[in-house]
């Protein structure tokens, strides 16, 4: 038992290891920093957009989107669960009393034992990972308009008003508490100012130099991405972010909370991400090729007319 215990702290290292390296962000600004009491919850998603030609419905009467149904994890996931379970128990189980898998070929912890426990881990990670990005179902009852609009050249038979999720009362509600002190602010135009911050923090991280922007961070949000440049620096890295098209920037949240103001914008963005090594220039992490992305980016400030700074950002 005595002499098994440093295999089984290795093990446990090694686990460890793994499970840090996989939160390890190497592309473009990575996601963390704070929400004041909102940093553990999920932020609200924006309303379903209208097709560019919808089918024209029953007048003043605003159609339901059709919700996804669940999805259901398949036999696959199931399986490569209960394996990767499976291996780490028996494992552990080898280590510490003995035994298992054939007591590691003569008694000892075999090659065999190490490979299973790395794949464990790795299946395990996945399968945690594939449940934490499942996409969050659409609004129920939201129509052409997820905030009740009625029909505007409706004429005879009254529009019926659709229901208003309560992520967008509180949003309104929060907006009303901000306008009462800044009258100034419009969601819309601070939308189209925090497309600007999104693309200059991109091209801060390629420069791997937060100071350009530092006056729009907080001091918190500045730290943890000047420590992701540090990092890209020190591995003699660069991440370039190009071809950046912003399909998508709405005020999804708003609120109040000591003595500050926050505010919430969605992003659905399509870009290039990729870092390169800066001695061959050869491709590290990412791709060449465009993806879309979706984002939360959250800013703050100190309640009234005053400066906004990004504190943190979510990745959907």
């Amino acid at each position: 038992m005595r002499s098994r215990l440093p295999l089984t702290l290795i093990a446990l290292a090694l686990v460890s290891w793994l499970l840090i390296d996989a939160g390890t962000v190497w592309a473009r600004a990575g996601g963390g920093g704070s929400r004041g009491s909102r940093s553990y919850s999920a932020p609200a998603r924006p309303p379903p957009v209208a097709p560019a030609n919808p089918a024209t419905p029953s007048r003043g009467i605003a159609q339901p989107t059709q919700q996804p149904a669940p999805q259901r994890p398949g036999f696959f996931g199931s399986l490569m669960g209960g394996i990767a379970g499976f291996a780490l128990g028996g494992l552990l189980g080898s280590l510490l009393f003995g035994g298992g898998f054939g007591g590691g070929f003569g008694g000892g912890i075999g090659l065999l034992e190490i490979l299973l426990v790395v794949v464990g881990v790795f299946l395990l990670m996945r399968m945690i990972r594939g449940r934490q990005s499942a996409p969050e179902p659409a609004y129920a009852g939201a129509g052409a308009s997820a905030y009740g609009a009625s029909d505007p050249g409706g004429s005879g038979g009254g529009a019926v008003a659709v229901a208003v999720p309560p992520e967008a009362a509180d949003r309104d509600r929060g907006i009303g508490h901000i306008q009462q002190v800044d009258r100034g602010f419009e969601p819309d135009a601070f939308a189209g100012w925090a497309r600007t911050a999104f693309t200059d923090v991109q091209a801060a991280i390629s420069r791997r130099d937060m100071s350009a922007i530092a006056d729009r961070l907080t001091p918190q949000e500045y730290a943890r991405l000047q420590a992701q440049c540090d990092r890209l620096r020190g591995a003699r890295q660069t991440n370039r972010v190009e071809q950046i098209r912003i399909d998508r920037a709405e005020v999804t949240e708003a609120w109040q909370e000591s003595g500050q103001d926050w505010v919430t914008v969605y992003f659905a963005v399509s870009l290039v991400d990729y870092t390169v090594d800066d001695a061959s220039g050869g491709v590290v992490d990412g791709s060449r090729t465009r993806q879309d992305i979706e984002e939360y980016w959250t800013f703050t400030r100190p309640v009234g007319a005053n400066p906004w700074r990004l504190s943190a950002i979510q990745t959907a």
